[in-house]
This record gives C-alpha cells, structure tokens and sequence, in this order.
C-alpha cells in the first residue's frame, strides 16, 4: 500500500469513477491508474469497486468504508504540512476562527487584541457563524478554531476544551414592573412577553429547559440571533429580554436594567474546538494563554 494508491482512490470517488478523469487529475496514465486499484485490491483481497464490464459503476462496502478511511489519512497528510509550516513560521500565516456573534462582540475583543500583540504577523479571520455552520466549517477544514456554546463539545471529529462558563440574565426597561419583585422568580418572568436568542443560538436550549422544568410556558414574543438586536426591542417596550450575561453593561446599556436572575438558568458552557489537536496546538496554546489574562 502507498500513498499514490490512496490518492487514486480518492480521486476516482471524486471523478465519479472516471479512470480516464482520475489520470489526468493525477498526471498518469490510465493504465497506471487501474494498475493501482488492482494491486491495492489484491493486497488487501477484496474488491473495492463495483465493475460493469471494464467500467466502474460504484462502490462495494469494503470500498465505502475504505475511502472514508481514506480521505482522512489525505486530510491529515495536508495538515502534517500546515504543522510544519507553522512550526517553521510560528509567527507568521494565517488563522481561522469560526465563532457567534456573542462570542465575537463580547467575549473575543480583549483576547484577540492580545493575541495580535504576541503574533501581529499572523492574518487572523473572525468567521461569525452559527453553532451548526461553524461545525461543518471546522470538520470541512475551511475554520482552524471554532468558539461556540452550541454544537461543539459532542461532536466525535472534534477535541474540545472548555474556554468558560456563563449564564443568562433577564434585563427590562427602566422602571419595569419586575424590578419590584425580589427575588425574580420564573412565574413572575412569564406574565410578560419575552425577547431571547433563536432555538440554538447562545444556550436556548438551558432557558427552554428551565421553564419547562417549572411546568411554565412563556411568551416568546421576538427571538434574535444576538444580544445587540434584542437589547434593542426590550429598550422600546416590547417585551423582557433574557441574553448572555456578559452581552450586558451598565455602563453601556444605560437605559436598560440587569435583573438579579442568574440562579433562575443553568450554567452554559462555552467550548474552544479544533479538528486536530496537533496541528494547531500552538496557535490554541496562545489563544488560550491570552484568555487567560482576563
């Protein structure tokens, strides 16, 4: 077995079992190319293609089973080479974070101004995504690092490490009728129409979930896809806003209160991902060196 033979296998997946497309992808023969195929089959003793006459038609399940094995080995062999360039050029290149809004507009800023000041050479791209785009960006290989609460830690393709924990607060218009009631409990939130993240964005799920624990069903008035939008709508009266609590500040929401309600909601943990640990350990390493100064 060899590299070649890997390469040609994916190829002919790719050129729709098209020998003649495969040869000319790879710069070889045709015949070199079914050469290949035969030799690889006869080391492995099994078919890997199902063959009407001379032709390919598909894949046997050996096969199927083989090419996802495959593309693996190709995908890492492309990161084996981003790690030696990196190592070579530890200050320079270029690095992909696909992350949310939230993350992006509250979290990242002190981070990435630091990260810039150790690497100032290295292009960094912020990706703002959701939870589910961004994970199909970081498996696809188009993301380095992906930053999200949602979707990332089950993931089976991904090593992830906790980055930190946060919770939901409720925040209203000054002078609101439940700045009254203390302490704020969930039946006091759900007599008022509610403005909050839309289903998988920035832990919906754990204030779905902590209303439904309480048999309540609350008002859903208006979801969004970040804080700065529904700040917005709370501040012209149309409902009580639930966000992530580092999406508020006094200082800089003045005419909005922050209510004391973090015991109502679960923690949310926000996670950092990779697709490889070792191709870019280094670049996590100083991101996360940096988050942890703050």
């Amino acid at each position: 077995m060899n590299f070649q033979q890997l390469r040609i296998i994916s190829e002919t997946v790719r050129q729709n079992y098209n020998l003649t497309g495969v040869a000319n992808a790879l710069f070889t023969s045709q015949s070199g190319v079914s050469k290949h195929i035969k030799d690889l089959e006869d080391e492995l003793n099994i078919e890997l293609f199902i063959r009407k006459g001379k032709r390919f038609i598909g894949l046997t399940e050996p096969g199927k089973e083989l090419v996802k094995i495959v593309e693996r080995i190709l995908f890492d062999t492309k990161n084996i080479k981003h790690l030696a360039e990196q190592f070579s050029n530890h200050d320079q290149g270029q690095l992909t974070i696909a992350t949310t809004h939230t993350q992006a507009q509250y979290t990242l800023p002190s981070v990435v101004t630091q990260f810039k000041k150790t690497y100032p050479k290295v292009h960094l791209i912020l990706h703002q995504s959701s939870p589910g785009e961004l994970l199909s960006m970081l498996i696809g290989g188009q993301a380095d690092i992906g930053i999200a609460t949602e979707a990332l830690e089950s993931a089976v393709d991904l090593v992830s490490f906790p980055f930190y924990t946060w919770q939901h607060v409720v925040i209203v218009p000054s002078g609101h009728p439940l700045q009254s009631i203390y302490p704020l409990t969930l039946e006091a939130i759900v007599e008022f129409p509610i403005i909050t993240y839309h289903h998988g964005f920035t832990g919906r799920s754990r204030i779905d979930q902590a209303f439904a624990k309480a048999g309540l069903i609350p008002d859903i008035a208006m979801s969004a896809l970040d804080a700065d939008v529904i700040k917005t709508y709370v501040k012209l009266g149309l409902g009580i806003g639930i966000v992530a609590s580092v999406a508020f500040s006094a200082e800089r929401d003045t005419t909005l209160i922050k209510l004391e309600s973090e015991d109502l909601f679960e923690k949310n943990t926000t996670c950092i991902s990779v697709r490889e640990i070792i191709t870019y350990v280094a670049m996590l390493i100083g991101l996360l060196s940096c988050a942890s100064r703050y």
